[in-house]
């Protein structure tokens, strides 16, 4: 891995790096995306959208909120895998101005037209995809472009759906390319990251069994998991889907039991690692059921982007936020809250599809538990993003002499 170059930067902290300001508007942006999708769903609230109030939902998490973890997460890492200066500065700023466009056209698309509001949304991914593109061939880091081509798909997931959702009335098979794409992510990020921040912990502090690196066995289950992904997105209720599925999420449970997982609860910022990955196979387990006709489909569903993506996300930007801003490594009592917290929403919302009796109160458990994980991230770690560190850390109850 190249090192990262960094140069000075005089102006607002916030926009001195890409995680900053993307992991805090993306944590708003959840946050209160549910807090309106609750209502709407029992239909004592509409927004001025094109879209359907089903799919302005999925978009906004699907291609609205993800987009921006990712694009924090990625211009984070590029300048480490290419040892190239970071994005920061007007030009940040200038891709901050466009995700926030995109929100703003799709909201109001109702008003300003479909077809504008797909070419200001899918500005933001054209332009990351372009930079990010740029950088790993001017470094010559042709190993993390696979990464890149994902968030491509992603991209044209994203022009999929709303010419889906205009000509056919609902978006539903690009929904599942941008679920797939997302899981895809996971897959690969996670089987890196996960093992990697593992086995550095473990040396230090548990010695003893570690995690196994990547090998071909990962390899071999994330090319069965892309399998799996493309027989979902064609046909997801069919036997042979069902059987794909089934053994992708049984190999990926061997796979996350070789990264010692259970060797690492003293530190909550690391099991919640774990605790977010296991439900990748959970979610490929709930599908092949579905795919036997045995539950409905929602429940995979949920169980990847309330789990999966819902978890991971929040566990990457809580552990970012803390070592990209020079703090200790360890989750304070108020992110073990907010971890707490979306695990509650992950737990509830697949049990409102598997028990339909208690469905309206899982509901409202998991949109609360979601909404106070992702706005207590914004809460709490907002003034660390933003450049107040010594704030930050007495809102998260970090005692004053660990400051």
């Amino acid at each position: 891995m190249a090192g990262a170059r960094s140069r000075n930067f005089a102006g607002w902290p916030l926009f001195a790096n890409s995680f900053r300001p993307f992991f805090l508007l993306a944590a708003v942006q959840a946050g209160l995306s549910i807090l309106v999708w609750l209502p709407m769903f029992y239909g004592e609230l509409s927004v001025t959208s094109a879209f359907a109030p089903r799919d302005w939902h999925v978009h906004e998490m699907l291609y609205g909120f993800l987009p921006a973890v990712i694009t924090g997460f990625l211009f984070t890492a590029i300048p480490n895998w290419t040892g190239r200066l970071p994005i920061q500065g007007k030009s940040l700023g200038a891709l901050v101005v466009v995700w926030l466009a995109g929100r703003a056209a799709v909201a109001l698309s109702a008003e300003t037209g479909w077809a504008y509001a797909l070419l200001v949304d899918a500005a933001f991914l054209t332009l990351v995809v372009a930079a990010a593109t740029r950088e790993i061939i001017a470094g010559s880091n042709w190993r993390n472009l696979p990464v890149v081509v994902l968030v491509l798909l992603l991209l044209s997931g994203n022009i999929a759906f709303h010419l889906e959702a205009h000509y056919e009335g609902a978006a539903d098979l690009s929904i599942r390319i941008g679920i797939s794409v997302v899981i895809l992510l996971i897959s690969l990020i996670g089987g890196r990251i996960i093992p990697s921040f593992t086995r550095n912990w473990l040396v230090k502090f548990n010695p003893g069994r570690l995690p196994v690196p990547f090998v071909r066995f990962d390899g071999a289950v994330i090319g069965l998991t892309a399998l799996g992904l493309i027989a979902w997105i064609a046909a997801p209720l069919t036997m042979i889907t069902g059987v794909v599925m089934g053994l992708a999420g049984a190999l990926h449970l061997v796979r996350l039991a070789r990264w010692a997982g259970d060797r690492t609860t003293r530190e909550r910022l690391l099991v919640i690692l774990h605790v977010g990955y296991a439900f990748v196979p959970l979610g490929f387990l709930l599908n092949a059921l579905a795919g036997f006709g045995v539950l409905p489909p929602s429940a995979g569903i949920h169980a990847w982007m309330v789990g999966a993506a819902g978890i991971m996300t929040l566990a990457v930007m809580t552990r970012a936020s803390l070592g990209h801003t020079g703090q200790a490594l360890t989750a304070s009592l108020v992110t073990q809250g907010i971890y707490a917290a979306i695990i509650i929403a992950a737990l509830a919302r697949v049990s409102a599809v598997l028990l339909p009796a208690h469905s309206d109160v899982l509901l409202h458990i998991a949109a609360c538990g979601w909404i106070v994980a992702f706005l207590g991230f914004a809460a709490a770690f907002g003034p660390l993003l933003a450049g107040n560190p010594r704030r930050a850390l007495a809102i998260m109850g970090v005692p004053a002499a660990a400051r």
